[in-house]
């Protein structure tokens, strides 16, 4: 597996991550042995860069995570986040970023995963109601304290970065990026190139869509949130958005492709400072994902690929509730 650097820091990842989130919620039922399973796949195919977070279950991707990852540590670059509270219930309880939450949530991290050092430390999402300084300052002190190597934030704004990167290097912006979800080209992307952060890109197979194995939200489990908090998946929505998928699967057709290996090399295309972390339970998907980093598309393919998907192409917002991104 190629390695790729993000940001100026120095922080070596794989060309491709593994999103784990799906694993313990959100995207129909668990399976923790096949999770586990996957995850020591992936790390043995050179996929090492894993992504988690504590609201994922809540908590348990965490611990499923450390489970998988025992013996193998120096083996994996591991992310995690905080500022999406959640209850043991489940309940949501809003963004927090305090300086006092952040510290804890991370020590509740370490223990979850069994790691004395997480090597990427995101904030989930911004608190408005709390200076991104001090969420940043805090945030600084647990690289201090050698319990964090290297911070992120997730859906912040341009604003926000350059004035969470002012008190602490920020090595990394993870936000959606695919072929369906480009509005991070315009303003977003360029101030992260400019300030040396790199980019993680969630969700680059647009939760499932540009696979081509989704036509209907009867395919998703009955408790699966992409029926309910997502209305790409919805009506006229999802109709619009499978006509996009077929075009793509028909440039991937031309290079004996599947439309989400196109997709995850379109995204490798867009710079070395990009890192997709697309998401799967299965060791059946793996290979194909991985496949993606030895795809060569030249120019022609490109804009091929462009036209088939431009820029604000897909119907629909990416969440029912866009109050939280890109602040």
């Amino acid at each position: 597996m190629r390695q790729r650097t993000l940001a100026r820091q120095g922080l070596q990842v794989s060309a491709l991550g593994l999103g784990c989130m799906g694993m313990s919620e959100f995207y129909g039922e668990r399976d923790d042995d096949e999770s586990i399973a996957t995850i020591r796949r992936s790390v043995k195919l050179g996929c090492t860069f894993l992504d988690t977070a504590d609201m994922y279950g809540p908590f348990t991707n965490e611990r499923l995570v450390g489970r998988a990852i025992q013996g193998r540590r120096d083996s994996v670059v591991l992310a995690t986040k905080f500022g999406n509270e959640r209850g043991q219930d489940g309940s949501f309880l809003g963004i927090n970023g305090r300086p006092e939450y952040v510290r804890r949530a991370c020590d509740a991290s370490l223990q979850r995963l069994g790691v004395d050092c997480i090597d990427l430390y995101y904030q989930h999402r911004v608190d408005a109601s709390v200076p991104i300084e001090e969420t940043v300052g805090a945030m600084g002190e647990l690289v201090s304290a050698g319990k964090v190597r290297y911070l992120g934030l997730s859906e912040a704004a341009p604003a926000t970065i350059r004035r969470a990167h002012a008190v602490h290097p920020i090595s990394a912006l993870q936000t959606e990026y695919s072929l369906f979800t480009r509005d991070v080209e315009e303003d977003i992307l360029p101030t992260c190139r400019e300030l040396g952060i790199g980019f993680v890109a969630y969700s680059p197979l647009g939760r499932g869509l540009l696979t081509g194995t989704i036509t209907s939200p009867d395919q998703l489990a009955e408790g699966d949130s992409r029926r309910q908090r997502f209305p790409r998946f919805s009506g006229a929505n999802l109709a619009r958005n499978l006509e996009l998928v077929e075009r793509v699967k028909s440039v991937a057709a031309a290079k004996d492709l599947t439309s989400g290996q196109i997709a995850l090399a379109w995204l490798l295309h867009q710079g070395d400072d990009i890192v997709p972390i697309p998401g799967t339970k299965r060791r059946a998907r793996l290979a194909e994902n991985i496949s993606s980093v030895d795809v060569v598309l030249s120019t022609k393919d490109l804009q091929e690929l462009d036209d088939a998907a431009p820029r604000g192409a897909a119907a629909g917002d990416r969440y029912a509730d866009m109050s939280s991104v890109h602040r």
